[in-house]
């Protein structure tokens, strides 16, 4: 329940930021909160809070960002980090967290958006609020950040994915159906890496028949997979865009005895994925390095808070990461990464 509902207040848009501010007075006084920018009886002001929202708590992908979250917090000595979010990818659920992190007043909000649209106007009230929003992992809707802690471009990501299979297949001249398992069909970037897939699918042999929406749920992820292999008797290969529909459209062919016939390509991290790439299921695991995510987000956080990250600036210091490059108003992580049999065992996460 938020903490809007406990005050009897509808979670929706239609409350005013005079509202908004005024409960975030009348919590802050009344103790309900542990931190915000306020200052110790000897004057010495309290650590920064920074709430790391992510698309769903509880899987592999999130919680090894988590955990760069927490290094950069303790480098850093001057952050309080809040880590939490929906257990079931409820985009709803993650526009109440916000709206509840607003009324205690937090110093900083990280979204990674599941349905951009959804959590837009949580956002916005945030940033009124004055309340510093960036997002990380997934884009937002325009006007609702003063930042995106960017992976990887869309286009690494779409073209790395695409090049992977058709590696995978044997090489350039190989025929064959392809499919793609996302996730929920409101997801801004698996949409986007989409949008690279199909135009560089089209320079192949590979023919794409169909893409699943499965949401962030494995066992979904599984039975659409199970479908396509079914329906499609020339299906090469299942590309899985989420750390949720890879593993799940992994697990369906190995169940149906494809393993080496039909390969398996896509996102998720490398513990998620070892068992796959050694029994032959799976060649290549594409990603991004998600522990530096979770560590450069919250640095980025920091810095903002702080007046350190300004708009227009084109670079950001990274502590152990060195310098990060800005791109108008992405701050980029770096290349996407490709785990192999050769390489998957030299990573933890």
């Amino acid at each position: 329940m938020s903490i809007m509902e406990q005050y009897g207040m509808r979670s929706n848009r239609g409350w005013s930021l005079t509202c908004l501010l005024a409960f975030s007075c009348l919590w802050g006084c009344s103790g309900g909160t542990e931190s915000g920018p306020s200052t110790t009886s000897g004057g010495t002001e309290e650590k920064l809070t920074i709430c790391l929202l992510p698309k769903i708590k509880g899987i592999a992908y999130f919680s090894s960002c988590a955990e760069g979250a927490r290094e950069a917090a303790d480098e850093l000595g001057n952050v309080e980090l809040i880590y939490d979010g929906p257990t079931d990818g409820d985009p709803k659920k993650q526009a109440e967290m916000i709206e509840q992190w607003t009324v205690e007043g937090v110093d900083v909000i990280c979204v990674a958006p599941n349905a951009p649209d959804v959590v837009a106007g949580a956002m916005r009230d945030a940033q009124d609020a004055g309340i510093k929003v960036l997002t990380w992992d997934a884009e937002g809707v325009e006007g609702t950040r003063s930042f995106f802690v960017n992976q990887a471009t869309s286009q690494a990501i779409g073209e790395g994915m695409v090049q992977a299979m058709v590696k995978d297949l044997g090489g350039p001249d190989v025929e064959g159906d392809v499919v793609i398992i996302s996730s929920d069909a409101t997801s801004a970037n698996q949409n986007a890496w989409i949008d690279v897939m199909k135009p560089a699918l089209e320079k192949t042999k590979l023919n794409l028949v169909t893409i699943k929406y499965p949401g962030e749920n494995a066992s979904n992820a599984l039975a659409d997979a199970q479908d396509v292999i079914k329906k499609y008797p020339n299906l090469k290969g299942i590309f899985g865009i989420s750390s949720v529909s890879f593993p799940g459209a992994a697990e369906a062919v190995e169940q149906m005895g494809k393993s080496g016939e039909i390969l398996v390509t896509g996102l998720s991290t490398p513990n998620e994925m070892k068992r796959f790439v050694r029994n032959g299921t799976v060649k290549s695991v594409v990603l991004w390095n998600t522990i530096d995510l979770g560590y450069l987000t919250v640095l980025a956080a920091e810095s903002l808070a702080q007046g350190k990250l300004k708009p227009g600036d084109t670079a950001i210091q990274a502590g152990r990461l060195g310098e990060k490059p800005i791109a108008g108003d992405n701050i980029l992580l770096g290349d996407i990464l490709v785990f192999t049999a050769d390489n998957i065992d030299q990573y933890d996460f």
